[in-house]
């Protein structure tokens, strides 16, 4: 592009692709609804551009990527393609999966489906406990052995190959999602659907619709995903009479993404149904738990009204209840979602202080999950903006460990 965007706020990546497609800010601006004065002050950081929804509608008038509006690094550029973390290999594990299947030598016997299962277990936990690049490195090799084990078997256990193989292409999903790879991550939701579609398991199938969801609304799809949230708990509904704990964590799950798909959407009464719904599996459930890796309960129900309510406007109820909510008890991903969501409102409600403490924190707790987090880097780049005299040296420190300061 000529010039380096990555550290602007958002605000300022705003104004940079405004001037560049010739727009003046009463143009933008009445093309999204907004007036010129909210565009400007948005230009110039005075307010802050924290709502996806808005995100998603100046993209689309700019006619850029919300990746690119957002300034969302890929996990190449900040790792320079090194093997503990790069995504080349995990492209293309995904997209010609087939040629290293199995193996490369059909007579070959695949690894055994519990070892699969072991590391699938392993790369999941290593995801909740925000260890990203880990993850990248290992799954493309889960992905190759787990198809070999479905090409290579039959019957009972072709269908435990299916299970497994899906689950891994959710877990590429959850994670190419996170580092900003969207497109991505929706080949990889929807290749571990149709993996998983032919085994009639209503866990995996609902796990995995959960999964497309949550796709489809990192690509800015909301209705679709709202839709497709309706549509799958439908599916299994009939299988809710008595349900397995493992069943009833995954219908809860599908119901807490659908809720912030909608709250991009600008839909607060089926946010708030969603929200509903997923707080009274939550109940039925009666404990927080980890079944299949969905980190489901009572505390990600709150989590998720917390976060619901950034994004419809709420800031006082983020305030008032984030801090709130205790997530000791939930894995590091969570827990440092939850507290990037806070820093966001604690910004918002100009409690500076208690933001970037809160950022700070989780920050050294999973240094790599707030490193690639879109809300981290531009509310420290925003703090520094506003900063009257010279930003403090933690502050700056932040700044430059966020690769978003020179």
């Amino acid at each position: 592009m000529g010039e380096r965007t990555d550290t602007l706020t958002i605000g300022e990546r705003v104004a940079w692709y405004r001037r560049r497609r010739g727009l003046s800010q009463e143009v933008l601006a009445g093309l999204i609804g907004r007036t010129a004065d909210w565009l400007g002050k948005i230009e110039n950081n005075r307010i802050e551009l924290d709502r996806l929804s808005v995100m998603k509608s100046l993209a689309e008038v700019l006619e850029v990527s919300l990746g690119d509006l957002l300034g969302e690094p890929s996990l190449v550029a900040r790792t320079g393609g090194s093997s503990t973390g790069s995504v080349p290999a995990l492209r293309t594990a995904l997209m010609n999966y087939r040629v290293f299947a199995p193996l490369g030598d059909t007579a070959a016997r695949p690894l055994s489906i519990p070892l699969l299962w072991q590391e699938l277990s392993s790369l999941w936990s290593a995801y909740q406990d925000s260890r990203f690049g880990w993850v990248t490195a290992r799954l493309p090799d889960l992905l190759q052995h787990s198809q070999a084990a479905v090409d290579h078997h039959d019957g009972i256990e072709q269908d435990q190959a299916r299970r497994l193989l899906g689950l891994a292409y959710q877990l590429a999903a959850t994670q190419l999602t996170k580092l900003g790879e969207r497109d991505l991550a929706w080949i990889a939701a929807d290749r571990g659907l149709a993996a998983v579609h032919a085994t009639g398991d209503p866990v995996v199938i609902g796990s995995l619709f959960r999964s497309v969801g949550h796709a489809l609304h990192a690509i800015g799809r909301y209705a679709e995903a709202v839709r497709l949230t309706e549509h799958a708990a439908e599916y299994l509904t009939p299988h809710l009479r008595h349900p397995t704990p493992a069943l009833l964590s995954v219908y809860g799950t599908l119901y807490l993404s659908g809720s912030m798909a909608a709250a991009r959407a600008e839909d607060a009464a089926t946010t708030r149904a969603f929200l509903t719904a997923a707080g009274q599996a939550a109940a039925r459930l009666g404990t927080d738990a980890n079944h299949l890796w969905t980190a489901f309960g009572p505390t990600n129900v709150a989590i998720h009204r917390v976060a619901a309510a950034a994004e419809l406007g709420d800031i006082q109820v983020a305030v008032d209840l984030g801090p709130r909510v205790d997530t000791s008890g939930l894995p590091m991903e969570r827990r440092v979602r939850h507290a990037l969501e806070v820093a966001r409102a604690y910004s918002a409600w100009n409690r500076l202080d208690d933001a970037q403490a809160v950022l700070l924190e989780a920050e050294r707790m999973a240094p790599q999950q707030v490193q690639h987090h879109f809300l981290s880097r531009q509310l420290t780049l925003t703090w520094i903006r506003r900063q009257r005299g010279k930003p403090s040296a933690p502050l700056v420190a932040l700044a430059r460990r966020l690769r978003v300061l020179d």
